[in-house]
């Protein structure tokens, strides 16, 4: 199964930003868009990703319909499969109360998205390189 990269975002500005980003960047990784917790919750916990295992890291906005990013990442971290899933908040929040309920929940990092275009590319390029190619999974991440 090739890896790949699961982006929960609402916005369709923000997934065409991220996609941007991460193709001027090179990283061909296919992105799967989900636009709601409770569409991300049944894809990662009802086995509906279509064959595919589970992603390799999880891009993550807080202010989402149906089910908040805050209440999917605790399902996320609660969950023996998906627990260990490199998970980092992706958010336009400057919410001080935000970070420190996504770091308590369990998440990996904590990017709050630039304004400015450049510095968004920047920002993307670095958290692909990072989870992609130097970050290490833990080996029963890899399992499914």
């Amino acid at each position: 199964m090739k890896p790949y990269i699961l982006l929960i975002e609402d916005s369709d500005d923000d997934v065409e930003l991220t996609r941007r980003a991460f193709s001027k960047n090179h990283i061909i990784n296919e992105v799967v868009v989900l636009r709601d917790g409770a569409a991300a919750a049944e894809f990662l916990f009802e086995g509906h990703r279509d064959g595919r295992g589970l992603p390799q890291f999880i891009l993550l906005d807080l202010k989402l319909p149906k089910i908040s990013g805050l209440e999917l990442l605790e399902r996320i971290r609660r969950d023996e499969r998906t627990a260990l899933i490199p998970t980092v908040i992706l958010t336009s929040s400057k919410q001080e109360e935000d970070r420190l309920a996504g770091y308590r929940l369990g998440v990996n990092s904590y990017v709050r998205k630039p304004v400015d275009f450049n510095e968004f590319v920047e920002a993307v390029r670095q958290l692909g390189l990072y989870w992609i190619v130097l970050n290490e999974p833990p080996p029963s991440a890899e399992v499914e």
